[in-house]
């Protein structure tokens, strides 16, 4: 039996092997990336479109789309879709993010057959029917209302419009913008952006010739969409925002979201960047952590994360606090960061944030799913497995040195967005 008595032997993890695609096309340019894996007849199959002709004036196009184009097309109603799914077992999903925007179909391979026509129809005979953008406006705002009396909610899209200004990466979305969204506009956003040219189409799972014959049958044909298009791209000033503080005079906990414009996964200080972040607020050991939640109980949780988007990066940290404490956490945030830029960090501490972030990278690769999403990542970014082989080896050989050289390049709090929601 198990000694339960023992403490189990800690090793460090030494080689992360990554399932890399095939790279395939449809007989109409598409391309598609494969990983083929797992035993289980079961296959993921997500169609990825970039987002495209961004206008501020309309900043809930892409997101109204991508919500509501599995809610009916000219043969089935919203009702029909979903049962029709639903009786093949398998699970359609909709996925908006600041660059692409997605939509992802779990099924059995036996039933491939019969999903793919419906998820045809969706992509390229959606409607959008007044009724459906009617209740999903409604809710929405509805929603809306309730986020902008939290602290949190506010804290986020204060910050974001702060440092990305009216790109869709920081828009100030307010109850206004869903009230005019108008059902012309989602149907010519979806021409434009949903079709061949701007798709990729990435699968995980069981994934033979014959299941690719499928697809191609199916999607390798003409679209019908075809309206111009211009894919998204912005660029950004770095300069100091300053400090911003929205009172709530009834508030007992005050947000805090502080940080400033960065580097993405393309810049070759990125890995070495997460190392010196999961230190100071990436885990729940995390310095932030230890001082502000474990000493000093100003909060249950705080945290910091450095953020990769195709045309910017950001770091930031956030947290919750007290009220009658906010001052004393903000001085407590900035001691910290002083401290990670004027001290060496110990080979203790490091050792152990080593083998938490080679662990979570190890963790994270469970299936043929996550593989397929790990080959995304780089994708996107413009890069190959030669960043994760990067990223392993920084992980195992930056230097307390060179943690505390980023932190010096990067963590300039006088350069930092400081927002404030509740009472300071």
């Amino acid at each position: 039996m198990l000694n339960r008595t023992l403490i189990p032997e800690s090793r460090q993890v030494n080689d992360i092997n990554f399932i890399a695609p095939q790279k395939q096309e449809l007989a109409n340019g598409i391309k598609v990336f494969t990983v083929n894996a797992g035993k289980q007849e079961l296959v993921r199959i997500e169609f990825v479109f970039e987002n495209v002709n961004w206008d501020e004036s309309k900043p809930l196009q892409a997101i109204a789309v991508n919500h509501l184009i599995n809610n009916g097309t000219h043969k089935l109603t919203a009702r029909e879709i979903a049962d029709k799914v639903d009786y093949y077992g398998a699970f359609l999903q909709t996925d908006y993010g600041a660059d692409q925007s997605s939509i992802k179909i779990y099924t059995l391979n036996k039933h491939l057959g019969s999903v793919l026509p419906i998820l045809w129809s969706v992509l390229n005979e959606s409607i959008f029917p007044q009724q459906e953008l009617d209740i999903f406006k409604q809710n929405q705002q509805q929603s809306l209302k309730v986020s902008l009396q939290k602290n949190d909610f506010l804290a986020r899209k204060n910050f974001a419009h702060a440092i990305f200004g009216t790109s869709t990466y920081g828009s100030d979305i307010d109850v206004e913008d869903y009230q005019a969204i108008n059902r012309a506009d989602l149907v010519a956003y979806f021409s434009a952006a949903y079709k061949p040219e701007n798709c990729t189409i990435f699968v995980a799972g069981k994934f033979e010739a014959a299941e690719f014959d499928l697809l191609n049958a199916n999607f390798g044909k003409d679209w019908n969409n075809e309206a111009s298009s211009t894919i998204n791209h912005f660029s950004f000033e770095s300069a100091p925002k300053g400090e911003i503080f929205v009172e709530r005079a009834d508030a007992i906990q005050s947000a805090i979201r502080m940080g400033t414009l960065s580097i993405n996964r393309s810049h070759p200080d990125f890995a070495g960047f997460q190392v010196m972040n999961c230190l100071l607020g990436g885990y729940f050991g995390s310095r932030l952590m230890a001082n502000i939640r474990e000493d000093k109980g100003y909060t249950y949780g705080i945290g910091s994360a450095i953020v990769s988007l195709k045309d910017a990066g950001y770091f930031f940290i956030a947290t919750e606090v007290g009220a009658d404490v906010c001052t004393s956490a903000l001085n407590e945030i900035e001691k910290e960061i002083d401290l990670l830029k004027s001290e060496a960090v110990s080979e203790q501490e490091l050792s152990l944030v080593r083998s938490y972030m080679l662990g979570s990278m190890l963790g994270s690769l469970e299936n043929a799913f996550s593989h397929a999403d790990k080959f995304k990542n780089i994708y996107y970014s413009g890069l190959d497995y030669d960043y994760y082989d990067n990223y392993i080896h920084t992980v195992k050989s930056i230097t307390a040195e060179q943690i505390k050289a980023l932190a010096n390049k990067y963590l300039n709090t006088a350069d930092f967005t400081k927002v404030v929601v509740g009472k300071k």
